[in-house]
């Protein structure tokens, strides 16, 4: 699903160059769950971001089933990324002004996946597939951190992709929440869905097939 080959990424600073990633190699195979585990400022982030096509490398290739993502126009990964990956991110990112229902309609509605009068019944039943259907007409600001970030991760389902990544989901929340957020990831994955989260969390074991451990922008375990 995943294949990282010579991953660099450098970044230009008013303190001179700072290499976020050093050369990583990394394959992920389909319907894998994967934690990507590191203190904050390891390069997690980065390496996600990469792989989302989101950020682009100073050097190396990435290829996402088959796709060398970074060889597309812009405008040609905006449309791969809206069908192909789903991205969960820490502070949730859901639009305030829209109902939890709208949210998850916007990646239909950029990527066109469905016919528009079927995209709410299918907003819908995502909701309710991850225990927040009795919320759907509610706006954010109403709705509790871990309530967020299910609406979040239903977004993420929306155009059903391949693959499912999740910047530090946990983070914000409870312990309860974080549990039973991670237990929704494994159930994805069960489901064939490839999940990679990074986190900080080191209690992962429980519920990931596989444990990358990352430090100063390079792989230190795999």
């Amino acid at each position: 699903m995943i294949s990282l080959n010579h991953i660099s990424k450098t970044y230009e600073t008013p303190a001179g160059k700072f290499a976020a990633l050093k050369s990583i190699n990394l394959n992920i195979e389909a319907g894998q769950f994967v934690g990507i585990v590191g203190k904050s400022g390891s390069g997690k982030s980065t390496l996600l971001n990469m792989v989302a096509g989101i950020d682009r490398p100073s050097s190396g290739s990435v290829a996402v089933a088959g796709t060398e993502i970074h060889g597309l126009s812009e405008n040609k990964l905006a449309l791969w990324r809206g069908r192909n990956v789903g991205f969960v991110f820490q502070f949730f990112q859901l639009l305030p002004t829209l109902t939890a229902a709208e949210n998850v309609m916007l990646p239909m509605d950029f990527a066109k996946t469905l016919p528009f009068r079927e995209r709410r019944k299918r907003a819908v039943a995502l909701l309710e597939r991850v225990a927040v259907g009795a919320q759907a007409d509610k706006l954010p600001a109403t709705l509790s951190g871990g309530e967020q970030q299910r609406v979040a991760i239903a977004r993420a389902l929306a155009n059903a992709p391949p693959l499912v990544l999740a910047d530090e989901p946990t983070g914000n929340l409870d312990s309860v929440t974080a549990t039973a957020i991670l237990d929704l990831f494994r159930d994805m994955a069960n489901q064939g869905t490839t999940v990679v989260i990074a986190t900080h969390e080191a209690d992962i074991a429980r519920v990931i097939d596989r444990r990358i451990e990352i430090s100063d922008g390079a792989l230190v375990n795999q």
